[in-house]
This record gives C-alpha cells, structure tokens and sequence, in this order.
C-alpha cells in the first residue's frame, strides 16, 4: 500500500487543477481500505475514495486521506436469459463497455465513453442516450465503515433517481462501493430512442453499431480530458414543473425538453448557450465553445475560477429563464463535500 505526504492531486483528477491533500493512499482490497480507516494517526482525518476523478472539483486543500481506487477484477456466470457481470469497484468503466460490447455481453453501449470507475456509477445512477445504470443494475457490494463487514444491495435499496441514488443521502460517507454486479439479457434489444440515435436503421442495427455511434457523438460533443481539463458535463439537466415549462415554451418555443417522473427535464446545454456563454472566461476556466455544458480548465485555471464561472452561468440562467442549474460535478472541500450555493453563501 503505497502512501504519499502532501501529495498533489492534479493527476488524479480530470480537471487538472493543482490541489494538495494531506495523505494518499492507493488501496487495492477491502482489507486494504480497512487499514486507512483503523490506522490510529487518521483516525480524526476525514478520509475520500477516488476513482477515476472524473467528476470532482477540489475547491480547497484536503486535509485529509484521499484513496485512489485500485480494486480490480471482472467475472462472468450466465443463467438461462442473462449474462450475469460482477465488476470490481476500480474498473474503468469505459473499458469495461467496450470489452463488454466485444465479449458478446450486450446493454451497456449506450453508456459506452462515461468516464470514471464502476464503483462510481451507482453513485450518480449515470445515464446516456435512454440507458441509466439501474436498468442493467443487479446489486451493489458495499464495506460498512461502521462495522467493516459487507453487505450487498438490491436494485431498489440503492434507491437509484436521476442522477441520484442513497449513496449520495442515507448511505453518504457510511459505506465504500467495491463491486457493482450486471444485469444483460442474452436477447439483446437495441435502444435508439434518444437523440441522434434515431438516425440507425433498426432492421440492420448491432450492439456494435451503437456502441460505435456513441462513442463517435461523445468524442464530438465532449472535449477530451487528456487535452484539456474538464469533468464532463457540469450541470444537470433541469426538471420543472409542467405548470412553468408550459409558461416557457410560449415564450421560447424552440425549447427542448423531455418527459420527467416529476415533471419536465430541459436540456441545460441548450439554456447555457441562449444565454451567449459558449466561449465565457473567467481567470483560466471557460465554458467549452463547442459543447455550454461543460466548464474546461483553458488556462492553467484554480479552483476559484470554475467556482466563479460557474456562479456566472448560474446566475444568468436564472436571470433569462427562472431555471435553478445544479451542479452535477461533486465539489469536494478540506473536510468534505460541499456544494457551490454553500461557497457563495461562505463568501457574502
């Protein structure tokens, strides 16, 4: 178990913004993890598992232990309708889509390219194109770090939402993600109903095929992080109530939307770019010219300059359409999670 002093966290997440914690640790087994939380000179630190990074923004320090999620490992058992995939909680989930597609384990193209780890995905419920992590969700294997023994969540005790789930409430900092199992049927059904997904001839369509137009789309929609820093989309999309979409939509009839179970979700891209902020910098950060959705580090930024220009598009989002964004990137503080109203209100 490898440790660093006052490490730099900048490799360890995809925003790349240089930010120091106090210890870090890689753990590559639940007795591993075990051994951060009983080591007596961390006991009083708090403590954070990291995994691929991918949607966190260190606003401060941390003054804590953060533990890079090395558990590894995929195994496959079959029963007479499904393939049955138990995956390590450190897995690289865009990896395991691909390797899924090309083993013949079909359902997860379409959520093929979200970056991260599996033991992330239940955490966010992540979702793309019709397909979110609970419809393919079999359990989730978690470490109690009240007691240290595991226990095994069904589908509806992970109470999974939009982009939501009891790891994120009730279960918050009680509990480790290290495996996730799936669910693929072995009579594959393609889902193409979303977006430009529309566009493949059903009669012809593959796993393959979807996997591969995907793929194409987010490449052309998101920018790289290994080029340039960014945690994916930043916000989330927006539901209202019907009452108020209907209000909107007479006065912007363009205005996409979609069916919500609590209302009507609206495309917080398309309303980022109404507001002209495609291109909008503020110190190093900048919302991506091509893709409003998304907050990139242009220019060696700090914290402070996603912070800030995330406030700005809030604001004007809320100014033109009376729409609250939401921040779907965790914000992560000295002693743990914050959020970005919470900063706002700290600095009034």
């Amino acid at each position: 178990m490898q440790i660093l002093a006052n490490a730099d966290l900048r490799p360890f997440h995809t925003f790349s913004i240089s930010q120091r914690c106090a210890y870090l640790v890689e753990v590559q087994s639940s007795d591993e993890i075990k051994t951060v939380y009983q080591e007596p000179k961390w006991q009083d630190l708090p403590k954070l598992m990291l995994g691929k990074g991918s949607n966190m923004l260190f606003t401060e320090a941390y003054q804590g232990v953060v533990m890079v999620n090395k558990l590894l490992g995929k195994s496959v058992t079959e029963s007479d309708h499904y393939w049955h995939l138990h995956i390590a909680g450190g897995e690289d989930w865009p990896n395991l889509v691909k390797w899924s597609v090309e083993q013949g384990y079909y359902g997860l193209e379409n959520l093929a390219l979200i970056p991260g780890c599996a033991g992330s995905a239940p955490i966010q419920n992540i979702g793309a194109y019709g397909v979110e992590l609970k419809d393919v969700c079999e359990y989730v294997d978690v470490l109690c770090l009240e007691t240290f023994a595991s226990r095994r969540l069904s589908p509806e005790e992970c109470q999974f939402g939009y982009r939501d789930s009891i790891f994120k409430r009730e279960l918050f900092d009680k509990v480790i993600i290290v495996a996730i199992g799936l669910k693929l049927s072995k009579q594959w059904q393609a889902n193409i109903e979303y977006g430009p997904l529309q566009s493949l001839d059903r009669e012809t369509l593959t796993a393959h095929d979807v996997f591969e137009r995907v793929c194409q789309i987010r490449i052309e929609k998101l920018p790289d992080p290994n080029k340039i820093g960014n945690a994916g989309s930043f916000f989330k999309n927006p539901v209202i109530s019907q009452t108020q979409f209907d209000a909107l939509h007479a006065q912007f009839p363009t205005l996409p939307a979609y069916p919500a179970q609590n209302g009507v979700k609206l495309a917080a891209g398309w309303l980022i770019d109404q507001c002209q902020l495609k291109g909008a910098q503020i110190g190093g950060a900048q919302v991506h010219p091509n893709q409003a959705l998304v907050l990139v580090n242009q220019s060696n930024a700090t914290a402070d300059d996603v912070i800030n220009l995330a406030a700005k598009v809030c604001r004007e989002v809320f100014s033109k359409f009376h729409v609250k964004l939401e921040h779907e990137v965790r914000f992560m503080g000295s002693h743990g999670e914050t959020n970005l109203q919470t900063i706002l209100d700290s600095q009034s």
